[in-house]
């Protein structure tokens, strides 16, 4: 069962999210939240699996929770609200650990697959804010040479696959491009996470650009 705390000032959402996802055999909503100190409050006491955050809220904002949040351990995972696309929030978000985005006029099925994909350790972001990243990282110029430095802990097939990673394919797309089992690439996406010290895939896509192993336009 995927424990669910739901964070956002406006009633009727939390309202909505929760009967939507109480109405899914594998998922309990645990908690609500109406600000971003609320949820940080509520996920200590109640341990969710993941935390469906709101980025604009009153007393502490959904950034800031999503980084007092990812600070502890064990910390759940972070699936983050917004009704546009583009959020300014969205970099910002995934370099704090956020696992992925999700836009509030998404469908019932929708919202339960999101929770669903995020629990499992998979980033959610969809082609829109993916290129909104792409946007930041050619704005920023410049990799990050210690971040670079830590590459070279990669073999060869492990830089490979993170190279794909970034390019937002699945376990099974990758898999077909290599002439591998999906089962290998699964192995060796968990030793990329490992050695790098990265949370999930949208923290390894993250890093995979600031370290100029993948290039806005390739």
């Amino acid at each position: 069962m995927i424990r669910v705390l739901i964070a956002d000032d406006q009633g009727m959402v939390r309202t909505g999210f929760t009967v939507f996802l109480s109405a899914q055999p594998d998922i309990e909503v645990v908690g609500e939240a109406a600000n971003g100190r609320e949820a940080v409050e509520q996920a200590a006491r109640l341990a969710p699996d993941v935390v469906l955050m709101d980025v604009r809220m009153p007393v502490m904002n959904g950034l800031e929770a999503t980084r007092e949040l990812l600070s502890r351990r064990p910390s759940p995972k972070v699936l983050i609200l917004t009704t546009f696309d583009l959020d300014d929030y969205v970099y910002e978000a995934l370099r704090a650990g956020a696992s992925g985005f999700l836009l509030k006029d998404a469908s019932a099925a929708q919202l339960a697959e999101a929770v669903r994909v995020v629990a499992a350790g998979e980033a959610l972001i969809a082609p829109a804010i993916t290129k909104r990243l792409i946007h930041e990282f050619a704005r920023l110029g410049a990799p990050r040479p210690a971040a670079g430095r830590r590459l070279a802990e990669l073999t060869e097939r492990e830089t490979e696959v993170l190279t794909l990673v970034a390019q937002a394919l699945s376990n099974q797309e990758i898999a077909d491009k290599l002439f591998v089992a999906e089962q290998t690439v699964k192995t060796h996406v968990g030793r990329v996470l490992m050695k790098l010290g990265l949370r999930d895939r949208a923290q390894a896509i993250v890093f995979a650009y600031e370290t100029g192993l993948v290039r806005p336009g390739e």
